[in-house]
């Protein structure tokens, strides 16, 4: 493929609570033994892609740990490779980066170092699959300035969290609302867009001249009657983790025979970094029914319409439902827990019982004696 890939990694949002406190957006993990950036990273490569830069920030060391290999997603070669891309200090800026456009920005080197003549941008927070190259295709036969992934969501969707497009007949974006308190629009930006690459560096360019620093209100929003920016509607599955709400219910979505089939068994294929961990152990007494369960977890008691990841161990007599589970989290003996998410690394006492009300999910974090200095 004729493009090179930008993955959006370094953004805070605190409207994942906890789970963010300690790891980043793009590192959250998802359904059961993957990262949220494992789906971009696939597409890129699946894609053809085969240089690709992922721009970190806010808490980047869980995000870099899962990174130290990039043979996991075949970047593994003498060309192309996966970058990673943290801010620096340097003798021209001393500065975090300020928002999406100004990280492209920081490391505007790596457009200007490369050859090919399109730039693949996707946000590394959403669980989709997607074909860039189809993209690509429509951008061109569209002649579009910028091209951008859209999908049409639900009338019951929570649109404050995403920029809404408004679009002509030929597809054309006419107007666009980021993040609005009311939606006007069920057409929701994806996070992913095609754009010329000396296009690119020209708007950037620009952008740091007039201490602009966000890409969709700088660039997208500013320049949609100046630029021919076009959607491409997707209709396959995708979903944001951007909240806490959206993360348990994308998670929960797996639990989908249909779901866990497209992206487990339908090619092209998810790719992650591999653990040496053997299967999940369901000992006597243990009653599983329509969860998933990952590698190296010990279950002793009953499980129901759960994701848990990897290294759990859930103790006798416990009852988990309608619950996710993160890595490593020991839970006691006799322990009901109910539509909640428990926290990777937490030890639950046993004989304790967190239930949240049904509808609203409720966020268990306790404080661990197994990992104590």
């Amino acid at each position: 493929m004729r493009a090179i890939g930008i993955i959006l990694a370094g953004g805070n949002n605190k409207r994942l609570k906890q789970l963010s406190e300690k790891r980043a957006v793009a590192a959250m993990p998802i359904a059961g033994s993957y990262r949220a950036i494992d789906f971009a990273l696939s597409n890129m490569t699946n894609s053809n892609i085969n240089k690709v830069a992922v721009l970190a920030q806010y808490n980047s060391r869980s995000l870099n740990e899962h990174l130290n290999s990039s043979k996991w997603w075949n970047f593994g070669r003498k060309q192309g490779g996966m970058f990673i891309f943290n801010p620096t200090i340097t003798a021209e800026n001393s500065s975090w980066f300020r928002g999406t456009a100004d990280s492209i920005a920081q490391n505007l080197h790596f457009l200007k170092t490369s050859h090919e003549p399109y730039v693949v941008i996707a946000s590394g927070d959403a669980v989709y699959k997607l074909d860039y190259g189809k993209v690509l295709e429509y951008h061109i036969e569209k002649k579009a300035d910028i091209t951008v992934v859209c999908k049409d969501m639900p009338e019951d969707t929570d649109f404050t969290r995403f920029g809404l497009v408004k679009t002509d007949d030929d597809g054309r974006i006419v107007d666009f609302e980021e993040k609005p308190m009311v939606g006007s629009y069920s057409t929701v930006s994806c996070g992913i867009y095609i754009i010329r690459r000396r296009l690119l560096i020209e708007l950037i360019e620009r952008c740091q001249q007039e201490d602009r620093y966000d890409f969709v209100n700088d660039i997208l929003i500013r320049y949609k009657n100046l630029k021919r920016i076009y959607a491409y509607r997707m209709a396959e599955y995708w979903n944001s983790i951007a909240s806490v709400d959206a993360y348990f219910a994308t998670n929960m979505s797996f639990l989908d025979p249909k779901v866990r089939n497209y992206f487990f068994r339908e090619f092209p294929d998810i790719y992650s970094k591999v653990e040496d961990l053997p299967p999940a152990k369901y000992n006597p007494g243990s009653n599983v029914r329509n969860c998933l369960i990952s590698s190296g977890s010990i279950i002793n008691g009953t499980v129901e319409n759960s994701v848990v990841f990897k290294n759990a161990f859930i103790g006798t007599n416990c009852v988990i439902r309608n619950s996710i589970i993160l890595n490593d989290v020991y839970i006691g003996d006799n322990t009901v827990i109910e539509n909640c998410i428990v926290e990777s690394r937490d030890t639950i006492r046993a004989n304790t019982s967190y239930i949240a009300e049904p509808g609203k999910v409720q966020i268990v974090v306790e404080k661990t004696a197994r990992y104590t200095m």
